[in-house]
């Protein structure tokens, strides 16, 4: 090689570095711009809520949760037989409330413990 060859090849290397900085420059100028963005969106925004604003309790303190027992509502069958339905023929809810409220409980003795056929609660 003659030093012909290595003067390029270390003006290259030059060139290079040079252009990687000018390009580092440009990405982090980018980044500082959409910050400045950023900040002037959050300037424009409404300012957050104060304490007082925030939902307070009733006057006749926490609501309580409501136990109820569901049953499945059943789909109607239409006038020739078909069971389907329009959209606007079904209801909010798949189920409703039952008749019966008393909560069934769990006999001893009847089921395994959770699917293993075991005794279960004996």
């Amino acid at each position: 090689m003659s030093t012909a060859t290595y003067e390029l090849l270390a003006a290259s290397d030059a060139v290079n570095v040079t252009l990687a900085f000018i390009l580092g420059l440009v990405i982090a100028g980018a980044l500082i711009a959409a910050v400045r963005m950023g900040m002037r969106v959050m300037e424009r925004e409404s300012d957050r809520p104060r304490a007082e604003d925030q939902p307070h309790l009733p006057a006749s303190g926490p609501v309580h949760e409501e136990r109820e027992m569901r049953e499945p509502d059943e789909i109607p069958l239409n006038d020739g037989g078909s069971p389907r339905l329009m959209p606007y023929e079904l209801h909010h809810s798949g189920s409703r409330r039952c008749d019966d409220q008393k909560r069934r409980r769990w006999l001893p003795g009847s089921s395994g413990a959770f699917g293993s056929g075991g005794p279960g609660h004996v």
